[in-house]
């Protein structure tokens, strides 16, 4: 065995929040330590966030190409296209590989040392680390947990096979002629639609009474018409329950009891995450727990002395965002600054078929918190960015205090609305007003341009009044 190292830190996971916090506190200048079982960049870099959005892209592509192929309504016509799906798959992790190494680098110019290996705690300071040159042992200072999340698998519906998780997904390089989808939450919704854009028939079964069911139902009808046109066969108040006998079909008891088979190529299981607690020696540790989450304070700061956790292990909601915030403030909390995580609303986006993006209270939301608000909502078939790019489906949303019209939250639903969320998030955490947004020149022909109508109609002002 080789002698131990010691550090100031140590992060068990290089996904996102890991690698993030291992970077501030090399620049901080911490001893920090990093061990990753897998790539560096987790989950999000390697199966998750970036391949998914990659074959998103893709598909978008697609289905551009063949919808001119039918004819446009601007007169552009082209021919039928074609896919080299195992291409697309290695152009996709082509930009994996290159983000892959730029977390490298940032990495090693913030001198962190790295180890590859399954990490197992041996208690709140000293970590065991099976190597491929052998076993390592570290003792450190403080020990920052950050080990992400995996896939559901269902009882019913076991991983192997023509049964697959989002990770399968993305690397299928033959395109599934039938997929049925289980679980019509954003990765399912994500990866569903995407794969209807390049032809494949999807059908998705979702156990609630409408799809992405955590997501305000305004917001998300504009994606069930698109679904609907696209031709994707969509079973709501619906369970899934194993493979035919056979293994042709997907098994599902519809609402009333009856029954249905459906033809399916590949089964795609998208029923949720849940936090990675088992594998590295948790149980060693006299954790207090939030159901199956690692309890944590407003800085990140586990029930045991210097030992912290950040991420998908922490709790909802599972986002690689979260999880980098908290890892930068967590480094700096041990560098000795004062800081805690107190974020006034965290971005959520749905990268579907159109875009879904949600920051901080919806209107429902808000008046159930006991709050009288002012809505106001604009339709992009009234921008004139969104004419111009025959895409005007979706709209803005505003959601102000009635008494003061601080901004509460923030809602779109369209084509490209990812690229709002930033702006939205801003708008937020600086505590602006609906006349701050009114008051705000926004530049014109946008997409942005909605936001200062919503807020026009939040006040009782004609758009462009």
């Amino acid at each position: 065995m080789a002698e131990a190292m010691t550090a100031r830190l140590l992060v068990i996971g290089g996904g996102p929040g890991g690698y993030t916090a291992a970077i501030r506190a090399g620049q901080l200048g911490l001893d920090t330590v990093l061990v990753e079982r897998g790539r560096l960049g987790g989950t999000c870099l390697n199966v998750g966030c970036i391949p998914s959005k990659a074959l998103i892209h893709v598909a978008a592509e697609f289905g551009r190409a063949a919808d001119h192929a039918r004819g446009s309504a601007f007169g552009l016509r082209a021919g039928p296209p074609e896919l080299d799906l195992r291409q697309a798959v290695e152009w996709k992790d082509g930009i994996v590989d290159r983000l892959n190494a730029g977390v490298a680098s940032l990495l090693k110019q913030s001198r962190v040392r790295i180890l590859h290996g399954q990490a197992v705690l041996l208690d709140g300071k000293t970590c065991r680390v099976e190597t491929d040159t052998g076993t390592q042992t570290i003792r450190a200072e403080h020990v920052l947990l950050a080990t992400g999340s995996e896939p559901v698998e269902l009882a019913a519906l076991p991983f192997g096979g023509k049964v697959i998780s989002s990770t399968e997904a993305l690397s299928l390089t033959e395109m599934p002629k039938r997929l049925a989808v289980v679980g019509a939450g954003y990765i399912g919704l994500e990866l569903g639609m995407a794969f209807a854009r390049l032809g494949a028939e999807v059908a998705v079964v979702e156990a609630a009474e409408r799809i992405l069911p955590a997501w305000d139902a305004d917001l998300t009808r504009p994606v069930l018409r698109r679904m609907e046109r696209l031709g994707m066969d969509v079973l709501t108040g619906a369970e899934a329950r194993g493979l035919s006998a056979d293994g042709t079909a997907l098994r599902v008891a519809l609402p009333g009891g009856a029954e249905r088979g459906i033809a399916a190529d590949a089964v795609l299981v998208a029923a949720g995450r849940r936090p990675c607690t088992r594998g590295f020696g948790l149980e060693t540790l006299d954790l207090a727990m939030a159901g199956p989450f690692i309890r944590v304070d407003a800085r990140c700061a586990t029930s045991m002395r210097n030992v912290w956790a950040i991420g998908d292990v922490t709790g909802e909601p599972m986002l690689a965002h979260r999880a980098m915030a908290q890892g930068g403030m967590v480094a700096e909390v041990i560098a000795g600054a004062r800081r805690a995580f107190d974020p006034v609303a965290i971005p959520a986006i749905c990268f579907t078929e159109p875009e879904v993006v949600s920051v901080g209270a919806s209107p429902a939301e808000a008046r159930a918190a006991g709050q009288e608000v002012r809505v106001g909502q604009f339709p992009f078939s009234a921008n004139g960015r969104a004419l111009t790019e025959d895409d005007d489906g979706g709209f803005v949303r505003v959601v102000a205090r009635a008494d003061n019209h601080l901004l509460l939250g923030l809602q779109a639903v369209g084509a490209g609305v990812s690229e709002l969320a930033s702006g939205f998030a801003l708008a937020l955490e600086m505590g602006a007003r609906l006349d701050d947004i009114v008051g705000t020149i926004h530049p014109h022909p946008t997409r942005g341009e909605a936001v200062q109508d919503a807020a026009r109609k939040a006040l009782g002002q004609a758009p462009h009044g």
